[in-house]
Parts: C-alpha cells; structure tokens; sequence
C-alpha cells in the first residue's frame, strides 16, 4: 500500500473537486516523526472555509475519524498530521520486499518505452583519463536506473573517432611514429606523438595545414589514412576494454563519429532543401542569432564537415533505427552551447521528436594543481586510479581481515567501488577537484561503509541458519530504530523514480548511505541473533529486506556487492 496515497484519497473524500495527483503534490513529510508520518497543510482551504487553517485542520479530524491504515490523525495548528499504523506498515513494507525480492523498488513505467543512454564516448588514441569517469559512471548508472524501471534501455558509446585530431595524429605518426613502439604501449605512446606534434605546430603554422589535409584524405577515403585510422583505434578500443572490465560497464553499441560518415551528405542536402544553410566565407553555417545562439559551423570552407553535423545526422539515424521515448547525452556542461545549437537545428528541420533528446550536463574535474589537458599531456589516467584504489584496499585487508576469502576479488569490488561512490555521491552539476586522500577515504559517507553493512547484513543471514519466512509477529517491529529502518526502505522505489526523473544518480547514493546508517543504529542497539525465536524471526526478516535493498541500491550506481569483507 502507497500510505501517502491512501492520504490524498481520505482528503479527497473531503475536497471532491480536487484530483488525487493535486493532493499528492502538497502532501508533506513532517521534518519530526514526533509530528507524524505525512502532513497535510491546510493554508489553501481559508478561502473557500473563510475560517482559519487551524480550525479548517481540526474540522477535518473529526470528519475523518477512525482508519485501519492509520492510528491516530491529528491537527498539529493548521496542518493535518498522520500517524501510519505502525504493524500495518510494517507487515505491507516487508511482505513486498519479501515477495519482490530483487525487484523490489521497480515498476512497469518503462514498459514498450526505449531510453538512449549515450555516455563515456572517450577520443581515440588518446588517454582514458580521470575526466572521463563521470560521464562513465553517471552514464552506466542512467543506464542500471532505466533498465530497472523496465525501459529498454541501450547503452551507446559515441567513440570519438574522427576530426581534426586524426590528421593530427596520421602526420605525427608519419613524422616520427615507430608501430613496435606504439603496439608495445599504445595509449602513452600515442599522446606523446599528438602532444609533440602540438607543440611543435605552435612553432611551424604549416603542420596544422598538414593535419588537415590528411583529415580530409581519411574523409575521402585515402587507404593508406583510413589503414592508420583503424589501427589507432582497434589498439584504443582495446586499452579502453580493461578499464571498462573494471568497471563493470557494457554498451550496446560502440558507434562513434565516424559510423555517420556516410550519412552526413543527406544531413547537408536537407539542410539546403529547407533553407537553413547560408554561405559564410566559403563555409556552410545556419543562423541562429533570433534563438540568441550563435551561428553553427556545419561545413568548413575545405569541405570537411564538424561534430555539430555527426550529432544532427547521429540524432536522426537513432530516431529512425530505435524509436526513442528519450535520447540522453551524458556530456560535460561545457559543451552546453553545442547541444543547444544542433538540438535547435534538428527542431528548424521540423523534427518534433527534438523535444525527445536531452543534455544531461555534469561539472568539470581539475587536478589541484590545475585543469586537465591531453594537448599538454597533463593527465591522470583511470587506469591508474582504479589501480591505486585496489591496492590501498588490499592493504587495509591485509590489516584488518587477512583470513579473507577471495581477497583480490573484494578488494576489487571496494576499491573500484569507493571511486564510482565518490564520484555519484554529489549532484552531477558540480565542478570539483580530484584529490587522492578525498577519493581513497574509506570513513564516513562512502561506498565501502554501504558495502561493508551489505556484508554485515549478509554475515548475520548466514550464522542465522534460518529460513526466513514473512509469517512473523509485526508488532516486534514497531520500535522507534526498527520502524525507522522500515519507513527508509518504503522510499527507495521514490528514489528509484526520482533519480530517473532528474537523471541523478546521487539520490540513489544518498539513500543507501541513509538505509545503511539507520540499519546500523538498529544492529548496535537491538541484538538480532536472539534466544527468543518469535524476535529473531522479526528482526532476520527485517535485515533481509535491508540486505536486499543495499544491494539492489549498489548494483544501480555500477558497483558490486562484496558478501564478505
């Protein structure tokens, strides 16, 4: 039973002319439980009344009377306040958790619905660096979310795989490259050739004009540009795969930039048909000063075309291909401007789905000493903090439980996991600075204490040695810290709906880390493993439903659930 909408019904029952989802919308949670479980402001009904809140707010209690659902409604000044039953509750919480199990929190609103994820999408031949994490781990995160709530949800890796930077990199390489070289360590070797090549075009103007030359070679299909393009990228994709291995993240399609090659020209000619394109120094632009934007390069003067023009053609074969409900793009907020000109230009070609698509923006990284830059080769690559994280966590292993089963595989778990935590545990939108004492912290707020009460949950199920059954005495769980427990768990399926909603994982984060305290107050002060069977049966029950909400919660963010630590 949703006990917030059994609330709007009984008001509805009062103000007909109302609708349940208006009620809904102003019911409120009172800040104190003192002060009951949902409360009910009654400031709009003066008017119609012409009586004062207060007296509006005691009239109501004594026209409700007596429910089953709850136990006492009472007028607290002007608002309505009510107090849940705490054994209905209670038995209505954990018969669903026990029933659904893992699919506890879902629901069918995704149901024929299909949800684009595009996120990570990292530029061949070039570091997979700590910037990209968030766009990995929101994105894989979105991904988990939609999937649950039973949208068909497909991951898309948008590699960027062509540009500028690919005449770049085929000049350097013909300048200077050794293929056993690069074959031996592709990713640093690869930086090194684009970063000396922009250093040294910042002296020689000449070897830009040479970059593009060959862009526009591999753009035309020159063998030997297209025979280097390839091999930089299969040896990219395959750096890319360990990082992503350890990060628990699959895609459904790894269509980058160039898979739109071929399908820019009718991108073009529609513009043209439409009259959008105008001539601007020998480069094709659309004016977008009336929206307040500027305008949009979409075919350089050389002939090249841009990102602006892959994204529009990229937009429309999705559309086209999946039929999306809704088209994310987990993209740093930099990159606002470009979104909102190629999302304008797709609403001018008369694409009413364009409404459909939506920039989900994410705040910057920098380094303390400064921005990251992969021009400058100033980077701190992923790898090496997922790495750093597992063997700070082997060692804490090491001290704390070195008896531990499978220590590689938890430490694995826990590390990874503490970065992915860190960086959900925020709003996306802010910018923050990358610190290895803040990222590897394991007290307080953080993955590995979810992760670390998972396990606790799984260790008491396990010396238990009892089957747990919902046919239990309800009422031993209607203490102050156990009920505390139970209202936290009804609210992960909000949560759940909620993340989606605003495309913010960190609303699931918090609300594991507030389910793992108060289960953690509930442990220290209520034993669980008990001589009274008819307690223990209760409280197993209730740690059960913890354990499988933790869990389900942690494989939402991307992260794994260690049954031992």
């Amino acid at each position: 039973m949703d006990f917030k909408q059994k609330v709007a019904e009984i008001i509805k029952q009062l103000e007909n002319e109302l609708t349940i989802e208006e009620i809904m919308s102003f019911i409120e949670i009172p800040p104190n439980s003192e002060m009951g479980d949902y409360a009910v402001p009654c400031f709009r009904f003066a008017k119609k009344y012409r009586k004062s809140p207060n007296i509006i707010a005691q009239d109501f209690v004594e026209k409700i009377g007596l429910t089953n659902e709850f136990e006492k409604i009472q007028n607290e000044g002007p608002y309505l306040n009510f107090f849940v039953n705490k054994k209905f509750f209670v038995k209505n919480v954990l018969e669903e958790v026990y029933e659904k199990k893992e699919k506890y929190g879902s629901t069918l609103e995704g149901k024929g619905k299909t949800v684009i994820v595009e996120f990570s999408s990292p530029n061949i031949a070039k570091p997979f660096h700590i910037g990209h994490i968030r766009t990995t781990v929101i994105g894989n995160s979105l991904y988990k979310i939609y999937k649950f709530l039973n949208y068909n949800a497909v991951a898309i890796n948008h590699l960027g795989d062509y540009g500028t930077q690919f005449g770049m990199l085929i000049s350097a390489y013909k300048k200077w490259g050794n293929k056993e070289i690069i074959e031996a360590n592709p990713i640093p070797e690869l930086l090194k050739l684009y970063v000396r090549f922009n250093k040294e075009a910042d002296e020689k103007p000449e070897y830009r004009d040479e970059a593009r030359y060959w862009f526009k070679e591999l753009e035309e299909g020159n063998e030997e540009a297209k025979e280097l393009w390839q091999w930089f990228r299969d040896v990219s994709l395959k750096e890319f795969s360990r990082v992503y291995k350890m990060l628990n993240v699959e895609f459904d399609s790894y269509a980058g930039e160039s898979f739109y090659s071929d399908k820019m020209s009718r991108v073009i000619d529609e513009l043209e048909n439409k009259n959008l394109l105008q001539d601007s120094q020998g480069a094709k632009i659309v004016n977008l000063s009336e929206y307040n934007l500027t305008d949009a390069l979409i075919k350089k003067s050389d002939g090249s075309t841009l990102y602006i023009t892959r994204d529009i053609a990229a937009a429309i074969y999705r559309k086209e291909t999946y039929d999306f409900y809704k088209n994310i793009y987990v993209v740093g907020s930099q990159q606002k401007l470009h979104f909102e000109q190629w999302l304008k230009i797709v609403e001018l070609m008369g694409y009413e789905w364009a409404k459909d698509c939506e920039h989900v923006q994410f705040g910057m990284v920098s380094l303390e000493d400064g921005t990251l830059s992969t021009r400058k080769g100033k980077v701190v690559f992923l790898e090496d903090v997922l790495n750093k994280a597992i063997n700070k966590t082997k060692e804490i292993i090491e001290s704390r439980n070195p008896n531990l089963e499978n220590k590689d595989e938890v430490a694995s778990d826990v590390g990874v996991g503490a970065v992915i935590f860190q960086e959900l545990f925020n709003n996306r939108i802010k910018d923050y600075v990358f610190s290895w004492d803040k990222t590897l912290s394991f007290e307080g707020e953080t993955g590995p204490y979810v992760q670390y009460t998972y396990a606790r949950t799984c260790s008491i199920l396990s010396k238990s040695n009892t089957e747990i059954s919902s046919r239990i005495n309800y009422s031993i769980l209607s203490d102050k810290l156990a009920f505390n427990v139970i209202k936290k768990i009804d609210g992960f399926s909000n949560a759940v709906l909620s993340a989606a909603e605003r495309n913010e994982p960190y609303i699931i984060t918090r609300f594991i880390v507030g389910l793992a305290q108060e289960f953690n107050r509930f442990y220290h002060e209520c034993p669980i493993l008990v001589d009274d069977n008819e307690t223990k049966n209760a409280r197993l029950l209730l740690t059960q439903s913890v354990n499988t909400v933790l869990k389900t919660g942690l494989n939402l963010l991307g992260m794994n659930a260690p049954v031992k630590m």
